[in-house]
């Protein structure tokens, strides 16, 4: 589904681009984004639910996660959704770097981990990472639904900071992990 959303996104932003917005192209991109949204969200609870985890759903389930929110946060940040203000229509250039830069940077520390430490590795979400997941899909919908009681900015700049919060606790975490076998010299705070 997720490039079914971004092309939807992206024609849509061209449409605004044009100055003839095609609104049924913003309503099925928003919907094809909630129904990826949802059915993931349900996957995992029928999983959890029926006690039916499976090694490659554990790997699976986090890739589709985070395939929908970089496409979201990428195609807003090169398609702009609102043709009377910008600002309200494309996120800043500085948001999906961060959260790239944020997720390069869990995925490089899990690998540095499996190869150290291997199996014993514990790979916990934090709760500032559900925050900032949460925070990343609300800016995500605050362009896509075209809200406006809060600037875009504000909701942007509290989903990055929830973003780098909960990249340094990752990595604080995994250097504490590192420490606990022997493999790092540096200190944690």
């Amino acid at each position: 589904m997720i490039p079914a959303f971004v092309m939807m996104a992206i024609y849509y932003g061209q449409s605004v681009q044009r100055g003839s917005p095609l609104e049924w192209q913003r309503y099925t991109a928003i919907v094809i984004f909630l129904i990826a949204a949802v059915s993931d969200g349900l996957d995992g609870y029928v999983a959890r639910r029926y006690n039916q985890r499976s090694s490659l759903g554990a790997v699976l389930d986090p890739i589709a996660d985070k395939g929908l929110l970089l496409s979201g946060i990428i195609t807003l940040s090169i398609s702009n959704w609102n043709e009377v203000d910008p600002d309200y229509g494309r996120f800043p250039a500085w948001f999906p770097v961060l959260v790239i830069t944020r997720d390069a940077v869990i995925l490089v520390g899990a690998a540095i981990l499996h190869y150290f430490i291997g199996n014993k590795m514990k790979v916990r979400p934090s709760w500032t990472g559900k925050v900032a997941t949460v925070c990343q899909m609300c800016a995500i919908a605050w362009v896509m639904l075209h809200l406006r009681f809060l600037p875009l900015l504000l909701v942007v700049i509290v989903a990055g900071v929830f973003t780098l919060i909960s990249g340094v606790i990752y990595v604080i975490a995994g250097v504490r992990q590192l420490q606990a076998e022997g493999h790092a010299h540096a200190r944690a705070q």
